[in-house]
């Protein structure tokens, strides 16, 4: 019998007024006129509870531009499911804050790209900037937790204790600092993001600091920046074993980023209940437990510790989601890691940025 899901990531939508070079959502973006209307997330919602879902993170893309979204929030709500708000902050206004709140929202999630306008203008082709603290201000008037996410890399490491000096006078009460993933954009713009050590020791050096000097007032959360690491992140606790994704258009991932394998048949909540698809569907069933292993995965100590490693990080880097995820130490393929740690950390000139939807600038 399969465990039952405690998480729902609903992508409401692709659209989005940032174009971050580290962004994960599919280099091939949904259109808005894919996406699922407003019964079809009720129904999502409704099947993820009965499933056992307990907590749905409304995300995007940029949530907010759906008009929807405080239905289908209230829909989550009166189902006693939790419900989280990932946000780029542009878009919120009091008004829209209050409905949501009303509604039944639980917490909200800000991201910042960088402490300045200029960092941000870079990361995220956006003059926006000024938007960022007024949607701080707005959440926690709104009486929402304030919490905060901020992507690190090798463009804004070096700033690491400014933004959160930032963090801590917007009043955010948790901060993740999320070193880079290199999935969708993020991929396409590692030898731009990838850090070297020097710069990831001094990070970390920061963050053990603040952690210390904030604890009272700011939960500080350090994710870890897989390709420095000898063994590979678990696969999201395992390969469809906690939580799954449904995309704008319906499709269904056992995580954010599963789209990309196309070795894989996803199902779609327009065509098969979320029963099904958590419990039977064959794409889902792929990499679950340890008997789909290869060597050196199958007769390793760690096998149910990191589960093989990221099988979208696996078929990202060699086409085959089925093999040793290359940052593990033992994996054949580890050479592709150890290749780009290897430039990150040489005087190689930086490439020009791939921005997400835009591909590249001009100039």
């Amino acid at each position: 019998m399969t465990n039952p899901p405690y998480g729902l990531l609903a992508e409401v939508t692709h659209q989005c007024p940032l174009h971050c070079l580290y962004c994960s959502n599919p280099v091939e973006l949904r259109a808005r006129e894919e996406e699922l209307d407003t019964a079809d997330w009720v129904r999502v919602i409704r099947e993820a509870a009965d499933l056992g879902v307990v907590q749905v993170h409304f995300s995007g893309g940029e949530p907010l531009v759906r008009g929807d979204l405080e239905e289908l929030v209230a829909e989550a709500a009166g189902l006693d499911l939790y419900t989280n708000l990932i946000t780029s902050g542009l878009g919120l206004t009091e008004v829209r804050a209050k409905g949501l709140v009303a509604a039944g929202l639980d917490s909200a999630q800000l991201s910042v790209q960088g402490d300045t306008p200029e960092s941000t203008e870079r990361i995220a082709d956006s003059k926006r900037f000024d938007k960022k603290p007024l949607a701080a201000r707005i959440i926690r008037d709104a009486g929402l937790p304030l919490n905060m996410n901020v992507v690190l890399h090798r463009l804004n490491l070096d700033r690491l204790d400014a933004i959160i000096d930032l963090c801590d006078a917007w009043g955010a009460e948790r901060l993740e600092l999320a070193n880079t993933q290199y999935y969708g954009w993020g991929l396409r713009n590692r030898d731009l993001l990838l850090p070297s050590r020097e710069q990831l020791a001094g990070a970390e050096a920061v963050y053990r600091r603040r952690k210390e000097e904030l604890a009272s007032r700011m939960e500080l959360l350090w994710i870890l920046p897989d390709y420095y690491e000898s063994y590979p992140k678990p696969c999201m606790g395992g390969w469809a074993q906690s939580a799954f994704t449904v995309a704008p258009d319906g499709m269904v991932y056992p995580c954010p980023v599963a789209a990309d394998i196309d070795s894989l048949s996803f199902p779609s909540v327009r065509s098969s209940s979320l029963a099904w698809i958590w419990e039977e569907a064959p794409a889902f069933q792929a990499f679950r437990g340890t008997d789909w292993m290869p060597d050196p995965c199958r007769s390793c100590d760690r096998r149910e510790i990191d589960f093989g490693g990221c099988r979208c990080q696996a078929f990202a880097l060699t086409g085959d989601a089925a093999r040793t995820d290359p940052v593990c130490v033992y994996s054949p393929d580890h050479d592709l890691i150890r290749t780009a740690v290897e430039r990150a950390n040489s005087d190689a000139p930086a490439p020009e940025p791939a921005y997400r939807g835009r591909g590249r600038p001009p100039g």
